[in-house]
């Protein structure tokens, strides 16, 4: 987030970034990005060996590097990492993933996340992007704008919302099928739905 902030300086693109509440996000929203990028976020503890491992196989026999961060390790590096680097920055997004893990809490993590990441050139979050969309605010994005958003997220530049990429047209149909694949999930419904207010207070 912090590099392309500084991608953007002195160029006439302005950055939009407005945070909010997660009782102010969509659920839509909170599941499509679950979907599109981290459909283990409520079971790992930061790190999804398995995909890692998958992507390092992939890695090697093939030109096109495929990333295996958890919404964990995206939030550590945008919130507390520079974007480039050695091992020395991975080595700090490790230890900074364990920590929010420890000290946040899923819920608060993906409320983070949801505010933090970059879902156009220059918009962060998903009030911004949901605003620069489709005129509304991020909590009334129903399924299909939220699937849309979420499926920009592995390269906001690239795979573009309006006017909508070829590409992006299709991870919306993958994100919506996996949103209804995951929903009855009940930890990732947890996620996704807020509280219920007390009903009243305990009788002395």
């Amino acid at each position: 987030m912090i590099s392309s902030w500084f991608s953007l300086w002195g160029t006439d693109k302005s950055l939009q970034k407005d945070w909010v509440d997660m009782e102010e996000i969509s659920q839509h929203a909170r599941l499509a990005v679950i979907a599109s990028e981290d459909q283990l976020f409520p079971d790992h503890n930061g790190f999804d060996f398995k995909s890692i491992e998958k992507a390092m196989k992939h890695n090697r026999k093939s030109k096109n590097m495929r990333g295996a961060s958890t919404i964990s390790q995206q939030v550590a590096k945008n919130v507390f990492l520079w974007q480039h680097g050695g091992w020395f920055r991975k080595g700090l997004e490790v230890y900074f993933t364990f920590m929010i893990e420890h000290i946040w809490g899923k819920r608060r993590i993906l409320e983070m996340y949801l505010n933090v990441a970059e879902m156009g050139e220059g918009i962060f979050g998903i009030e911004a992007a949901a605003q620069n969309y489709y005129h509304k605010p991020a909590g009334r994005l129903n399924r299909e704008e939220a699937a849309m958003i979420a499926a920009c997220l592995p390269n906001p530049i690239k795979y573009t919302v309006v006017p909508p990429a070829r590409i992006t047209v299709w991870r919306q149909r993958r994100i919506l099928l996996q949103m209804r694949n995951i929903a009855p999930d009940p930890d990732i419904a947890e996620l996704v739905t807020d509280p219920k207010p007390a009903s009243g207070k305990e009788k002395p």
